[in-house]
């Protein structure tokens, strides 16, 4: 639905009432607002999609859809909803100090609010830890058009997408990262304490040692040695980098690094690409000016270095550029997404343009994560196995030469 379109299915909802026209300007005006505050809003840890677990979020959208579809007044269906989230609270026995589900907290909240005239959508900005500015831009669009069951549908269904696509990259970096671990830690675990009582033998026996025991020996010895120092400095490194990645700057270098990383770089531009299409198809669905659209964008893409392009963007799409002239000159985006935006922009439906770059970025991103996980996964195999095959073989060696000498 193009900015037209919904102006125009505004005036319909509210034809001839004066009062009328004035909410539904108030109502645009409260967007626009919180989308110029949305404008400067830095990246922070305050995102529905990093401090509220998005599966209970979309669950909460998904519910208030079907109550509101159903023809329940919205007082009643939050009601509703708070009643439920407060029974299943108590089925899981959560006991850390309250018993009663925080997400069900908020939510009486909202719901005591618009009971004594709030708009939903100010209810639900009172609380920024747990629903986003998305969320709330999007609610209030629902607001002012009436179709608020539609907008609760479309947000259901874009929680339910990108709790799809994370976990499809989660497990694509997980399972080798686990692998990694293992392996690291049994090799360091028999370099470390089980090879230096084996070699001890061979030290004893005062022969001349095969050139594959000798560097054994050495690196364990090595190894044990200087474990403690060595566990002390990758800690440190450790932290030393989650400190520098807190920083606006180190921030910004990691994430940029993070797009150029073999194998993984196109899968996490993949990901911020399709998340970044999908929210604004939905957000101009919604009847968002594109100005306010991108700005919202900007506070919910994970990435600080694709957030500064969409920055320029900004700018040039209000100086009067077009939008897929201005992803163009990015450089950072692949060109077939900015042909499939630039033939919405002159058919007038660039939404449903959008929609199909996050559909066909959702599969692509399924299709990499399975072709990464069966490449990486023999290759740290065949790693593993090389190393234990080495130990196996410097102490092998020895054996065989003492049986040959006997």
């Amino acid at each position: 639905m193009s900015v037209a379109e919904y102006n125009l299915q505004a005036e319909k909802s509210f034809p001839s009432s004066q009062m009328a026209q004035t909410e539904t300007n108030d109502h645009m005006s409260c967007v626009e607002a919180r989308n110029n505050t949305c404008t400067d809003t830095k990246i922070s840890g305050k995102d529905i999609f990093r401090r509220t677990r998005t599966r209970d979020i979309c669950r909460i959208a998904r519910q208030l859809a079907t109550l509101l579809r159903a023809g329940m007044p919205l007082v009643p269906a939050l009601s509703a909803l708070v009643e439920q989230l407060q029974g299943s609270s108590e089925r899981k026995m959560i006991s850390l100090g309250s018993r009663e589900n925080p997400l069900a907290l908020v939510m009486k909240e909202v719901c005591n609010s618009v009971n004594t005239g709030s708009a939903l959508s100010d209810a639900l900005g009172r609380h920024p830890d747990v629903f986003s500015n998305v969320f709330v831009n999007m609610v209030a669009a629902g607001e002012t058009s009436g179709t608020l069951e539609d907008v609760f549908l479309r947000l259901a269904e874009m929680l339910e997408k990108r709790v799809h696509l994370t976990n499809k990259v989660k497990s694509a970096i997980a399972y080798p990262l686990m692998m990694t671990v293992v392996a690291v830690t049994v090799v360091v675990f028999l370099l470390s304490f089980v090879v230096p009582s084996i070699t001890q033998i061979f030290l004893e026996m005062d022969r001349t040692l095969p050139r594959p025991t000798r560097l054994l020996i050495s690196t364990s010895a090595f190894m044990k040695t200087y474990f403690v120092p060595i566990v002390i400095m990758v800690c440190a490194v450790f932290f030393g980098i989650g400190a520098w990645k807190r920083t606006k700057d180190g921030r910004f270098r990691w994430d940029r690094y993070k797009l150029k990383v073999p194998l993984f770089g196109k899968l996490f531009l993949k990901v911020e690409t399709a998340r970044l299409a999908r929210t604004l198809g939905i957000l101009l669905t919604s009847g968002i000016p594109i100005l306010s659209a991108l700005g919202i964008v900007k506070s919910i893409v994970q990435n600080s270095f694709i957030a500064g392009a969409l920055d320029s963007v900004k700018d040039r799409v209000s100086k009067g550029s077009d939008i897929a002239g201005a992803i163009r000159k990015t450089g950072l985006f692949p060109p077939i997404v900015i042909h499939i935006m630039a033939t919405g922009q002159m058919s007038g439906n660039i939404e449903n343009g959008l929609m199909d770059i996050a559909d066909m970025y959702d599969d692509e991103v399924e299709m990499t994560a399975k072709t990464l996980t069966s490449l990486i996964e023999p290759v740290i195999l065949l790693i593993m196995g090389a190393v234990i095959g080495f130990i196996v073989l410097a102490i092998l060696l020895p054996i065989f030469e003492i049986n040959q000498v006997l």
